[in-house]
């Protein structure tokens, strides 16, 4: 066996440092949690999700507002609102299946 100079660990890995390691590892994800530090993909996934609700929010009060108001001034009361209504619940549907046919970025 190959004597070891006073002062200098021997060659491989010591179960201490890899020890060690862990433990820094642990105490850095629970200090990001503590703190609020997010995930760069969960922020990614919650925009992508407000942007779907959005879409299907807008189209129904879009398609609602529009409706109604051209309800109130050619008197054709509830017929444009529903037609416009329907008409926005498809745009909607069609912008959700649009963004979700997108390839996520790598």
């Amino acid at each position: 066996m190959a004597e070891v100079e006073p002062g200098q660990d021997p060659v491989g890995e010591d179960p201490r440092i890899a020890s060690l390691e862990e433990r820094i590892e642990r105490a850095e994800q629970i200090e990001k949690i503590r703190t609020g530090e997010r995930d760069e993909k969960a922020d990614e996934n919650t925009r992508l999700g407000n942007r779907v609700l959005a879409e299907l929010i807008g189209g129904l009060a879009g398609g609602a507002l529009v409706g109604w108001v051209l309800d109130r001034f050619l008197g054709t009361q509830p017929w444009l609102l529903l037609v416009f209504l329907f008409l926005g619940i498809i745009v909607a549907f069609r912008n959700i299946y649009r963004i979700s046919m997108q390839r996520p970025k790598e």
